[in-house]
């Protein structure tokens, strides 16, 4: 079974897992976690029903209760898991892959997320070398409805949208199942309804060909923003009234707005070890603290619980609040950001311009290079720019980012994927050019 990753259990169902797999899990899971009431949720994946019985089936062999709450968003899960005080949960989803995808989402006590670190790794090796031994008094399955609760939450976040023309792609994914509850009829909404098969286009927004419609759309009616949700909604992206795609870290500035303006708040705001220098740049004098992490909810969630941080956020488009039991959600996001666009475009001042003032370096993007000798290649890039500047920050997890005065990268291996994954900023668009130019001419080499 090559479904266990760093951040969850995922993969192509049948191929890398399947009910088997699925049903061990369920069985060692709540001996594992401590854990003799567990929360299960699912996306709509035309897979999940199956992978639904398999898992609960091995739940309640084991004796422990599942308590079902349906279809449901990732963030309704985490929700649900802290709010009501459950030990571990389980979602079932394969978040922004596509169709033939499916996956496990775990989460322990107070919504923390178990990653391969956390847990799974035990959780692998007991399915490896330890047999099933179904007890005789069976666990019970416990429908439970948290929608109505989990919506009545969202719309505490809600703000006085009447000015905005908003455009939604839904991507036929879980967030159409709660958005219309909470922002009614009034944005023009693509592909709102739920289908596991994805007929429209994949639920990745981060891949640039999903997001056409959303920016065909913000064109054509003319919309202030455009925001575009992923498969399971715990991530959400947004284009300008441009119809420009906003790289989604630059995203955690915006929120700055609500937390640190309007709230009146200070203290530790998170980013991931990839996100622009400009983040910080423009949070600080907002009076945030700055703290660089490693990619991915299995780190992110834990660590702005560790420093008790106000919100944060990745380049991937995961938004993160203290106030949501530092888990991510897609929606909450989308709610803080609309009411933040709301008050500027009181204002006088787009989306565009908003950004503007924030996005003051040259972006690579993030460039992906297969390559099977990745601490080589990494080891590489790193002595060659070390050899001929002095750098300003260095940080040696995930990777290696390093920052020089006038430019920085960060050089990482997925964790999901055969790549390495490099991404660069610069003053000038000469200067990154440069950089990007090295760093191909150094990977050229290497096998």
């Amino acid at each position: 079974m090559g479904a266990f990753h760093a951040y969850d259990i995922r993969g192509i169902w049948n191929k890398d897992f399947n009910k088997d797999d699925v049903y061990k899990i369920g069985f060692f899971l709540p001996a594992l976690l401590n854990a003799y009431k567990i929360l299960v949720g699912r996306d709509v994946r035309t897979s999940s029903p199956e992978i639904y019985d398999a898992l609960t089936r091995g739940i309640t062999d084991a004796g422990a209760d599942v308590y079902d709450i349906g279809l449901a968003t990732t963030p309704m899960v985490y929700f649900a898991t802290a709010s009501k005080g459950f030990k571990a949960s389980v979602q079932i989803t394969a978040s922004h892959n596509s169709k033939e995808y499916n996956g496990l989402k775990v989460s322990g006590e107070n919504a923390l997320p178990i990653g391969y670190d956390a847990g799974l790794g035990q959780l692998e090796q007991r399915i490896k070398t330890q047999t099933v031994k179904p007890v005789d008094k069976k666990g019970k399955i416990i429908p439970m409805d948290i929608k109505p609760e989990y919506i009545a939450f969202l719309k505490n976040y809600k703000g006085d949208y009447n000015g905005l023309k908003i455009g939604i792609d839904l991507s036929n994914g879980m967030a159409a199942l709660l958005i219309k509850d909470i922002l009614d009829d009034e944005p023009i909404y693509l592909f709102d309804e739920l289908d596991g098969t994805f007929p429209n286009h994949e639920a990745n927004p981060l891949d640039l060909k999903n997001i056409i419609d959303i920016q065909i759309l913000v064109k054509k009616e003319k919309c202030d923003i455009g925001i575009i949700f992923d498969g399971d909604a715990d991530r959400v992206m947004f284009i300008d009234e441009n119809a420009r795609f906003i790289s989604p870290d630059l995203m955690i500035a915006v929120l700055g707005h609500y937390f640190l303006e309007e709230k009146g708040l200070r203290g530790n705001v998170l980013q991931d070890i990839r996100t622009s220098k400009a983040i910080g740049e423009y949070l600080t004098p907002m009076g945030a603290s700055m703290h660089t992490w490693k990619v991915g909810r299995a780190f992110a969630a834990r660590k702005l619980r560790e420093i008790d941080g106000i919100f944060g956020g990745e380049l991937a488009g995961h938004y993160y609040f203290r106030d949501f039991f530092y888990s991510d959600s897609g929606i909450l996001a989308c709610l803080i950001i609309l009411d933040i666009v709301a008050s500027m475009k009181a204002k006088g001042i787009s989306v565009s311009r908003m950004i503007s003032k924030i996005e003051t370096y040259k972006n690579s993007g993030e460039i992906n290079f297969r390559i099977q000798n990745k601490q080589q290649a990494m080891d590489a890039v790193r002595e060659y720019f070390l050899a001929k500047e002095k750098p300003v920050a260095q940080y040696n997890f995930d990777g290696y980012r390093i920052e020089f005065p006038d430019w920085w990268f960060n050089i990482r291996p997925s964790n999901t994927e055969p790549y390495l994954r490099f991404i660069t900023e610069a003053k000038t668009s000469e200067l990154l050019d440069e950089k990007v130019k090295d760093v191909k001419n150094i990977l050229s080499g290497i096998d």
